[in-house]
């Protein structure tokens, strides 16, 4: 406790807070490794994968990332990059498709209207089922 006196003679009490060093999480420093050690192979197989079902679908895409996103199994900017978590080196094949055809409908259609899912459907008709078992995986 720390007691603050003013110049009118009142005083007021404050609670110090005790300010902790931050330290890195043993996970963290995992997931760091990890992320050294899969990010090549992750970004040679999505873009096989990538080029597969951009044929597919003739769509063209931008620059393509591979990241430690910790919330996101993937993105696409409005400029077409798309970006892709290393951890999906780790999911079946099948999961790792629906992720890339995912993002991949998003250059042609940017929301999750019906026509995305239409879309998406083309390639991967289980894309619901597919969908709740990713949102149950914790990356």
């Amino acid at each position: 406790m720390l007691k603050i006196l003013f110049s009118d003679g009142s005083f007021k009490i404050v609670r110090r807070i005790k300010r902790r060093k931050k330290r890195r999480s043993l996970t963290t420093a995992f997931s760091k490794i990890d992320f050294l050690k899969n990010k090549e192979k992750a970004r040679e197989i999505i873009l096989e994968r990538l080029k597969h079902f951009s044929l597919l679908y003739d769509l063209s895409h931008g620059r393509v990332s591979i990241r430690n996103q910790k919330t996101r199994w993937g993105s696409c900017s409005k400029q077409g990059n798309l970006n892709f978590n290393y951890r999906l080196v780790h999911l079946r094949e099948e999961l790792l498709d629906y992720v890339i055809v995912h993002e991949l409908c998003h250059l042609k259609e940017f929301n999750h209207g019906s026509g995305f899912w239409d879309l998406v459907a083309k390639t991967t008709p289980k894309h619901r089922e597919l969908r709740r078992e990713l949102k149950n995986i914790r990356i």
